[in-house]
């Protein structure tokens, strides 16, 4: 089936693309030129158009030998009480590929002031789920090398890397997701976020370097000038020729984190002022209270202290009382928590019972995916029979079907076997895999810890046992503890 979907996107991109260069999308292709988009750069990203009737593309794809089945699996057509149509009518359109290459759903901008939003995507789909693909990551992974710029939208992307910047990414047409972060982490070490130089572009950058914390990706912000462009794009126009040399110093001049976070919280400060500059010190003391290198916080205490004309001694005063609210505030919400009734895990919820059994089945799924290798003699020893927690044992499942069936390793690929909770949690064990040390002989480790906790479990609950099946337990835990996956 996904196969088939694969090949109904392709066919379309090709169907959209012709359109573009036909009279019906004249109009498509001059709103392109006008952004600056040169007729390499439309074929390099397979831009197009999508005709205002309600059944050229659905007629194309019949004559391809395609279903209506299929064709509206793959999103690109919506049943209707005659039959199927085109789901994206008057709309420049923009192919969104997998990492692979794979043409997997659509972006469609609306043309003129028509009906419906002004820009659509595919809807989920078996092969295409928005929250969990980067667009252009298929193109930048290769350009990348160490840095990847994070813009918001597809035009952003398009004249980036038209003026040289093959290295930037955007996430599709909504928020930025936990899952797009993790899927990040793989191709990368530093993400240079570029969104807009707007209200709803620095809380999306607010939203991006909380979700980015917990990937352990270095994480740099760039402030476009607002008084100059709102984006990357119209910041490339504005600046012509000299754009791209501009945009790069720019990009060399990216901030960290953490002065990003002090520079909005001076915004709106008058700081000429004491009122200023008091209200400034103490939104920045909430700042610096959170990181976790003292090295790192005093450095930023001298410089706030420079700004507010205080001592470093006065900054980093209030760095500490804010430092001790915040664990006051940790121990009252830790209490609250211990008071209240154990919380399920609704992936894993056998986690809170078998809490070591379930770290160790995540070690060593983690280090299988990143090292698929690994599983052809994982597999002699491990079975779905021994993970205890459901989840677990489904992904090891789908990892021994896609071997079997001569299919990609890669399980961000698996997004019609998940939940969309699954997969964020699938998406961050896969991350971990990093961490690990990657040989059999961890996979082994943590067969063996499986084994102990199975052990374990099984004589918890032979308080009724013999003398002589409890002594045979006990030989068997004690067995366990010596052998592993690699011998």
């Amino acid at each position: 089936q996904k196969r088939a979907l694969l090949a109904v996107n392709r066919e379309a991109a090709r169907y959209y693309h012709a359109a573009l260069r036909g009279a019906e999308g004249r109009a498509a292709y001059d709103y392109f030129r006008s952004r600056g988009l040169s007729d390499a750069t439309l074929v390099h990203f397979g831009l197009g158009y999508a005709p205002p009737g309600w059944e050229g593309l659905v007629t194309h794809l019949r004559g391809h030998g395609f279903t209506e089945e299929q064709l509206v699996a793959a999103g690109v057509a919506a049943p209707g009480r005659r039959g199927v149509y085109d789901r994206f009518r008057d709309r420049a359109m923009f192919p969104i590929l997998d990492v692979q290459g794979n043409v997997i759903g659509f972006g469609g901008r609306r043309m003129g002031e028509g009906d419906g939003a002004k820009y659509i995507n595919t809807a989920d789909t078996p092969v295409f789920k928005k929250s969990h693909n980067v667009y252009a990551l298929n193109f930048a992974k290769k350009f990348g090398g160490d840095r990847l710029l994070l813009c918001e939208g597809y035009m952003d992307v398009i004249a980036l890397h038209q003026a040289g910047f093959q290295n930037a990414v955007a996430p599709l047409g909504t928020a930025f997701t936990e899952q797009q972060a993790y899927l990040l982490s793989r191709y990368t070490k530093e993400l240079v976020l570029t969104f807009d130089a707007d209200g709803a572009g620095a809380k999306a950058t607010d939203r991006a370097l909380a979700l980015l914390a917990k990937t352990g990706l270095a994480v740099k912000v760039l402030r476009l000038p607002q008084a100059v462009a709102k984006d990357p794009d119209e910041f490339l126009q504005k600046n012509g020729s000299d754009g791209p040399a501009r945009f790069r110093a720019l990009a060399e001049k990216a901030v960290s984190a953490t002065e990003y976070r002090l520079f909005r919280a001076s915004e709106g400060l008058p700081l000429d002022s004491d009122a200023g500059r008091v209200a400034y010190l103490e939104r920045a003391a909430e700042v610096i209270a959170a990181l976790a290198s003292p090295v790192e916080a005093d450095v930023y205490a001298g410089r706030v202290a420079g700004q507010c004309g205080v001592s470093k001694a006065a900054v980093l005063a209030a760095v500490a009382a804010r430092g001790k609210q915040r664990q006051q505030q940790a121990l009252r919400q830790e209490a609250r928590r211990a008071a209240a009734p154990p919380r399920q895990d609704a992936v894993e919820p056998e986690r809170l019972r078998q809490g070591r059994a379930a770290n160790a089945e995540e070690g060593l799924l983690a280090v299988v995916a990143r090292n698929p290798d690994f599983l052809a003699t994982v597999r002699t020893k491990v079975k779905p029979e021994h993970f205890v927690t459901a989840f677990h044992r489904k992904v090891y499942e789908e990892l021994l079907r896609r071997a079997d069936e001569g299919l990609s390793m890669d399980l961000t690929l698996a997004g019609d076997r998940f939940t969309g909770e699954e997969m964020g949690r699938l998406v961050r064990l896969i991350s971990l895999g990093e961490k690990r040390a990657n040989t059999l002989e961890e996979c082994g480790l943590c067969f063996r810890v499986m084994q102990e906790e199975a052990l374990r479990q099984s004589l918890r609950q032979s308080s009724e046992d013999s003398d002589e099946a409890f002594i045979h337990k006990m030989q068997e835990l004690a067995k366990n503890k010596n052998k592993g996956v690699a011998e």
